[in-house]
């Protein structure tokens, strides 16, 4: 599949999905929506693939929305945001969340609006240490989208959330891992080769039981402790069906470097 947006490869079990306009520093259009979607499609129906690498080019990880195609004119009608969100954001996000199996995102340079709150979807996240995460919103007069105003209180707390969404300031990258926002800040040269080795070594381990941890730990924040240890005794049973749990028992047994094939 050819894409104009986006760059899109696999290679070693690891899908690497890059935002490819630069020099709009990687904000959305509806063409690098449904680009992004096609690519999702793909490492959802690809057995082969294992994990998930998001990344952009250039300067900037996703300056959110194109906002060239938002503007009103004098006395013209507004645009349906909430479209937008329904149509594009709100599938986007569910899907990074949804997925079956381990979603690294890599941010470089900034993130703003809903390009600061698609990485909080993702399962681990590095970012340069110039990377900076800018919730833009409250400039424009919105609301944060792309589940910010689930996502943040749940990371920093509320007081931060607020402060964060309230009043747009730049949130530097060595900030959000203290504050947990983050899972790792990295130096700018190190980046990406640190998360294709990360997502590399992911590729390699029992996957299917990944995208099960993913599954109970995302659900935890809604569940109360009785729901959750069903979940936990449910997933289990699956994950003991597994051929990674055979192959994973078979190997300690034998001592050797177990061959997992994320089924």
């Amino acid at each position: 599949m050819n894409f104009t947006t986006i760059l899109f490869s696999i290679s070693e079990g690891v899908a690497l999905l890059s935002l490819n306009r630069p020099e709009q520093l990687n904000s959305f259009n509806p063409t690098m929506h449904r680009e992004v979607q096609a690519a999702l499609d793909l490492v959802r129906n690809d057995p082969q693939v294992r994990v998930l690498l998001l990344t952009g080019e250039g300067r900037g990880f996703c300056a959110g929305q194109d906002l060239g195609e938002r503007t009103v004119a004098p006395g013209g009608a507004a645009p349906d945001l909430g479209a937008s969100i329904e149509t594009f954001y709100n599938p986007l996000v569910r899907a990074l969340r949804d997925l079956p199996l381990p979603v690294i995102c890599a941010v470089n340079g900034v993130a703003a609006g809903a390009g600061a709150n698609l990485p909080l979807a993702c399962d681990l996240v590095l970012a340069a240490r110039s990377a900076s995460f800018i919730q833009a919103f409250c400039k424009l007069g919105l609301v944060p989208d792309s589940g910010g105003t689930w996502l943040l209180p749940r990371l920093v707390g509320m007081a931060r959330a607020k402060a964060l969404a309230l009043l747009g300031n730049r949130l530097s990258a060595e900030q959000a891992e203290q504050w947990g926002l983050i899972y790792q800040c990295v130096d700018d040269a190190q980046l990406r080769d640190q998360a294709l080795s990360l997502a590399r070594h992911l590729a390699t381990q029992p996957t299917y039981g990944l995208g099960l941890i993913k599954r109970s730990l995302n659900a935890s924040l809604h569940n109360s402790f009785d729901e959750q240890l069903d979940l936990e005794r449910d997933l289990q049973r699956l994950a003991g069906c597994s051929e990674d749990y055979r192959e994973g028992v078979s190997a300690f047994m034998e001592k050797r470097s177990p061959v997992f094939k994320g089924c």
